[in-house]
């Protein structure tokens, strides 16, 4: 046996009185025996060579521990305990050993006659059958795709979309025709009104909100950083708060 299962309360309880010299020997006759499964020989002198006990307290030591825990017989020095677990483990092998030749652990009976559990249900309920669709959890659907307009650039286009995401408000047709309706009455481009949005932080666009001045928040700013224009740009503009 390479393995065994050692108690440790077990070992303390019988070992209590045993010198540190004596716990030794005797832990290392258990590995012996467990190892090769045969009692420890009679002869003491060839024990003592094995566990290498030179000095005659050490020998003295393996004797009181031979006596103490060991039952001699004709055949050696034997351990009750012991036998008993090897005999166990031989038996075990051997059950396995006859179930691999017979292909493995006989199946358990399912529900034999006379212990067949009854049914937890309600005998009226309908029988659940494997064709029953799946119950699905709500889940949210992702906005359509909206492809850009020919008349937006592509810088403007991305910045719209990330804008209206970071706001958590969808792109749709609806959304740009809106726009470019209002943007269509205030005389700017699609692409303008988009920057504008962008530029303002607007969800929204309506022609009134940059109608009286013709041009974008944008384009004031230039020109009013490049002189052209000595009036400063708006900073009043009504918050759009409608969602479009």
């Amino acid at each position: 046996m390479y393995y065994y299962s050692f108690n440790i309360g077990d070992y303390r309880k019988d070992t209590v009185h045993l010198s540190r010299l004596e716990h030794s020997i005797y832990r290392d006759l258990i590995d012996w025996y467990y190892l090769d499964e045969s009692p420890i020989p009679l002869e003491t002198q060839s024990v003592s060579r094995r566990l290498r006990l030179a000095t005659e307290e050490e020998r003295n030591a393996l004797i009181a521990v031979l006596q103490d825990f060991f039952s001699q017989s004709e055949d050696g020095w034997r351990h009750k305990r012991i036998d008993s677990e090897i005999a166990e483990y031989h038996a075990k092998c051997e059950t396995n050993r006859l179930n691999g030749k017979a292909g493995g652990r006989p199946k358990k009976e399912e529900n034999p006659v006379g212990s067949q559990s009854q049914p937890s249900r309600n005998p009226n309920q309908e029988p659940l059958t494997n064709n029953h669709k799946p119950i699905e959890k709500n889940k949210r659907t992702s906005a359509p795709v909206v492809a850009k307009p020919d008349e937006v650039t592509d810088q403007t286009w991305t910045d719209f979309v990330a804008h209206r995401k970071l706001k958590r408000a969808t792109v749709s047709d609806t959304v740009l025709d809106t726009i470019k309706r209002e943007a269509q009455k205030a005389g700017w481009s699609l692409d303008a009104a988009l920057r504008e949005c962008v530029a303002r932080n607007w969800q929204g666009f309506k022609s009134e909100w940059v109608k009286p001045d013709k041009k974008s928040e944008v384009e004031r700013t230039m020109d009013f950083l490049l002189g052209r224009d000595q009036r400063p740009p708006s900073l009043n503009s009504p918050d759009p708060w409608e969602v479009v």
